[in-house]
């Protein structure tokens, strides 16, 4: 389990001597960001493998989990941690879900490890799976969008998603593909993308991570979940209470940037990245980035 000393976050092995699957992204700033102690009430709005969660609890607060995802629901529950309340849904509704006030709100965006490493889900394109990328397990799947949308439509996904500047080659591509044969497993799809791409890739990335994400954003409706998230968060926060929230690409970052300026009080002027150390055990917190605010007004 993960203990905290101080600032710094040790991570120890589970009584099998397995190392743990999650670890959670920037521990010690979300914790110094926080602060959480004995009788305060924090929400993990994003609960995943619940590694912040974790921390939080061995701080002595109480948290409030949320998760859509049915899988990670199950492991919170299963794990029985003391403290932990796991509510169901997703943190766009966060007002419904959380009628108390609370101390804080934290948002991990984007896919959890659990769901990037389980190879079913159809986040990666690493390896054959099913497109699927639906974080609550409902609704269309990323198949459904590719196989049925419009050019025109698919290419304007990829590009305000994605921020892809080859969507209108990728999309034309992958209309052309399935007219022969639908579109059904994730390696399908990364080659169709590798394929359109100009000279079959791009500067420092798979070719196809950009239009994944696209899929997963739209699929999902990350950034729409995001907005009301947010306006949530700040409602259900006692005075002083505070918003820490991790993005992981650019769309993220700057609706959260945005938000906080005008609606909060941002605790630092940039935001927060993983330090050196960090990443040599975490690579996939390379991209993240954290903001914290306060709230300051009084609550009608």
């Amino acid at each position: 389990m993960a203990r905290v000393k101080g600032k710094r976050i040790v991570v120890k092995t589970e009584s099998d001597g397995s190392q743990l699957s999650h670890l959670p992204v920037m521990p010690s700033e979300v914790l110094a960001a926080l602060e959480p102690k004995a009788g305060a009430f924090i929400v993990d709005g994003t609960l995943g493998g619940a590694g912040h969660t974790r921390l939080l609890l061995e701080a002595g607060a109480q948290v409030i989990g949320i998760d859509q995802d049915p899988f990670a629901l199950a492991r919170a529950k299963e794990a029985g941690l003391l403290g932990l309340e796991v509510r169901e849904g997703n943190f766009r509704d966060l007002e419904l879900l959380v009628p108390e006030r609370v101390d804080g709100v934290l948002l991990d965006l984007g896919v959890s490890s659990f769901q990037l490493d389980d190879a079913m889900r159809g986040f990666s394109f690493h390896t054959d799976a099913p497109l699927d990328m639906r974080m609550s397990q409902s609704g269309e799947s990323a198949a459904d969008i590719v196989n049925t949308l419009d050019y025109e439509d698919l290419a304007q996904i990829i590009y305000d998603y994605g921020e892809e500047r080859h969507s209108r080659r990728i999309a034309r591509a992958i209309v052309a593909e399935r007219e022969k044969t639908a579109f059904s497993s994730t390696v399908q799809l990364a080659a169709v993308v590798k394929k359109a791409y100009p000279g079959g890739h791009a500067r420092g990335i798979h070719p196809a991570r950009r239009t994944f994400q696209a899929l997963r954003i739209y699929v999902n409706d990350e950034l729409g979940a995001l907005e009301a998230g947010l306006r949530g968060a700040k409602t259900i926060l006692k005075t002083g209470g505070r918003l820490a929230v991790i993005s992981f690409h650019s769309l993220e970052d700057r609706i959260v940037k945005r938000f906080m300026r005008s609606e909060l009080e941002p605790l630092h002027k940039k935001p927060l990245e993983a330090t050196v150390a960090e990443l040599e055990i975490n690579p996939r917190s390379r991209s993240a980035k954290l903001r914290v605010a306060s709230k300051t007004e009084v609550i009608a």
